[in-house]
């Protein structure tokens, strides 16, 4: 008989689990076997555990306090060798992110030796690729099986078609000017991995432009803006400065290497397509003698000045391939479906094109390995040609692009080949409010949600003091606020809120301020100033208010709530009101956007003390919400009833996925920490009941059955 361990040369691993979920919680229980106490994790007596690379892991010890539970090098950690590269510890929670290239570990109790054992640390999941093991709870053999897949991603803030893209990587890319639907833009974006954000504009608007190089140094020339264009622009990752002209101006070109080592084949002056290369050396333009075999204009163009690749395009439209070895063209294999209309990225051994048209668009994708082209199982939700393409075979993204219809298209597309399944951030309708509201207020989270106070409408409205209590499912209610008042600061949780002031009926700005144990509202000391439209962080003992829309001298002020008084703290640095705000603590407060005394791309974070500024949003906003904290936030739709909400990762801003429905003046929250997931927003426009709530980005391996026992 065969054994698994002479099949796949080693033995079948049995584990109770698949490897490598993450994050996950594991319990920890002490209890004495006969020979002393030692640790149970899961109920199960001191197993070695794996922990892997990249992967988070909790233990909780809340049952066992007199225990407390912490990683070494050694066991007991004997010779001082706690190990903290990674560890944190929150209320008997010891938390590990597992760093790259980490020793493996054991892990002790800090007040007895002789508890713990051993905490293996394997290298990514990843690794696990191809493997397979024996999940003994589901009694099958199991695997991880990398595939391709596409996935929705952030919009660009501007639609475009026939943008220069250039960037080495997906998640370090740009794409400047393009073609709006109505005019020629220069207008730069970059992409982050998570959104877009603005940079620096290109000195001609122009569309049919092409690209190449890294963000930080970027090259495009050609294109078309009132005639067909051979200007040459260098990016910097900042902004641009003129290079070189094109000896001959085209647009649709195939452009690809670096910033001092480019090349330009073909294009389009007018027509017929030239066949034309040239080389660019960091300051001038070079025609040499190779050319095109076939004259091509909108093929995709990737690799280096001496070994790059050149497919479809038109016209007539092509499935042909050329290689190019820096002196030479020679053919390539061709493309399973022939298309125009691309951009493409990659390089000649490794390149990847999406969509295009023949001549209706496609949403098919194809990989190069040197040879051959391959038709990914893969394809895009929406159709596009003439996009915005950057990237890898393994990681691409397209973006704008002209769509069925046709229109011109700011959506995102983002491609991965790997191990993972990678589900991107979105809004989801949740259950509406039992009734609309308009510049209303919330506290909690998406299955703990508090909205209070508001009105019906911004005609005629009626003030409203009705509180609602949502669990992620169904509307209930609660008790009722002190006042009838609208645009109230907010902060908390459903069970220990705060809020207060605003514009209370018939009309007069408020200093009440009031706290929420789950079922009542109790007042409590008034606020030291009229607070409509200011900013709230932290909790029901511990909150801060910020901002207003009163009177001038308010509209910086800060102020501190420690459970029985209120304290002056440090001014904002600019003027504030009805803009995001947010942060689980009053230590982590943060102010987006605002509307005195217009719409603003302002961002503030505050440390406990002082504010500072920050990195500004990419577009002004007013009347617009927030949720999380000052090292990751969301500011959320605003004036005049948008839908487009942008994301900071602690960095810098850029979009991320938008809400379903436009709003403004409406109720959000996401007090808890960390993260911004199961957040809501509820309520706004001009009278709306509607909600929705936030769900991140999220990635966990692509597990596979391979077969039962």
């Amino acid at each position: 008989m065969t054994t698994y361990k002479e099949i796949f040369g080693k033995p079948i691993k049995v584990l109770t689990g698949d490897p490598a979920p993450t994050p996950i919680t594991y319990t920890v229980t002490v209890a004495n076997p006969g020979s002393g106490n030692v640790y149970y994790i899961d109920g199960v007596q001191t197993p070695t555990l794996e922990l892997y690379e990249g992967n988070t892991y909790n233990f909780d010890y809340s049952a066992a306090t007199g225990h407390p539970f912490r990683f070494a090098t050694a066991a007991d950690a004997a010779g001082s060798t706690e190990y903290t590269t990674g560890v944190s510890v929150d209320s008997n929670i010891t938390t590990i992110v597992v760093a790259s290239g980490a020793p493996n570990l054991f892990y002790y109790c800090t007040n007895h030796s002789g508890m713990g054992g051993r905490a293996l640390t394997p290298a990514s999941p990843s690794e696990y690729t191809g493997q397979i093991w024996y999940n003994s709870t589901l009694g099958s053999f199991r695997s991880v099986v990398a595939g391709g897949a596409t996935r929705s991603g952030s919009s660009m803030l501007t639609a475009r078609s026939n943008a220069a893209s250039f960037g080495n990587t997906r998640d370090a890319s740009a794409a400047a000017g393009g073609y709006t639907g109505t005019a020629n833009t220069n207008v730069t974006e970059e992409f982050n991995g998570s959104g877009f954000s603005s940079g620096g504009s290109i000195n001609t608007s122009r569309r049919g432009a092409r690209g190449t190089g890294a963000i930080t140094a970027g090259l495009i020339c050609g294109g078309y803006s009132s005639t067909e264009s051979n200007a040459t622009e260098e990016y910097d990752g900042s902004s641009f400065t003129n290079g070189g002209n094109l000896n001959t101006a085209r647009f649709f070109a195939g452009v690809f290497g670096t910033q001092t080592a480019g090349v330009a084949a073909g294009g389009s002056q007018p027509s017929p397509a030239k066949n034309v290369t040239e080389e660019y050396n960091g300051s001038a333009w070079t025609t040499v003698p190779a050319t095109l075999s076939t004259g091509r204009e909108n093929h995709m163009a990737g690799g280096t000045e001496t070994a790059g690749i050149v497919c479809g395009g038109e016209p007539p439209i092509t499935n042909t391939t050329e290689e190019y070895d820096g002196s030479s063209w020679t053919a390539g294999g061709n493309l399973n479906t022939a298309r125009a209309a691309i951009q493409g990225s990659g390089i000649q051994t490794a390149a990847i094109v999406i969509g295009g048209n023949n001549p209706t668009k496609l949403t098919s994708i194809e990989t190069y390995n040197g040879t051959s082209w391959t038709t990914s199982p893969a394809t895009l939700a929406t159709a596009r040609d003439s996009a915005h393409n950057a990237g890898t075979t393994t990681a691409a993204i397209v973006s704008g692009g002209v769509t069925p219809g046709p229109t011109t298209s700011n959506t995102t597309e983002e491609y991965d080949f790997t191990a993972n399944t990678i589900t991107a951030a979105t809004w989801a309708s949740g259950t509406n409010l039992p009734s609309v509201r308009w510049n209303t207020s919330g506290a909690g989270i998406a299955t703990a949600a508090l909205v209070f106070g508001g009105s019906t409408g911004p005609a005629l409205p009626a003030f409203l003091n009705t509180t609602f209590e949502g669990d992620g499912t169904s509307w209930t209610g609660g008790g009722n606020t002190p006042i009838n008042s609208i645009n109230m600061f907010s902060a908390g949780i459903q069970t220990a809120a705060i809020g207060g002031g605003g514009l209370a009926s018939p009309g007069s700005n408020s200093t009440s301020a009031f706290t929420y144990n789950g079922s009542t509202w109790t007042g409590i000391t008034a606020t030291p100033y009229a607070t409509k439209g200011a900013g709230g962080a932290g909790t029901s003992t511990a909150a801060l208010i910020y901002g207003s829309d009163v009177s001038p001298s308010d509209n910086v002020s800060t102020r501190s709530w420690n459970g029985s008084s209120w304290s002056t703290e440090g001014n904002l640095s600019s003027t504030f009101s009805n803009g995001a705000s947010g942060g689980p603590t009053e230590n982590s407060a943060f102010a987006a956007g605002a509307e005195v005394p217009t719409a603003s791309t302002r961002f503030e974070s505050y440390n406990g003390s002082a504010w500072s500024s920050g990195p500004t949003l990419n577009t002004a906003v007013s009347n617009n919400r927030g949720m999380g904290s000052s090292a990751e936030c969301l500011s959320i739709g605003g004036y005049n009833i948008i839908t487009g909400v942008e994301k900071f990762d602690g960095s810098s801003w850029a979009t991320t996925a938008s809400l379903g429905t436009g709003r403004k003046q409406f109720a959000s929250a996401n007090f808890t920490s960390p993260g911004i997931s199961n957040g809501f927003v509820a309520g706004g426009a001009d009278g709306d009941a509607s909600v929705e709530e936030f769900t991140g980005e999220t990635t966990t391996l692509n597990y596979k059955t391979v077969s039962s026992s």
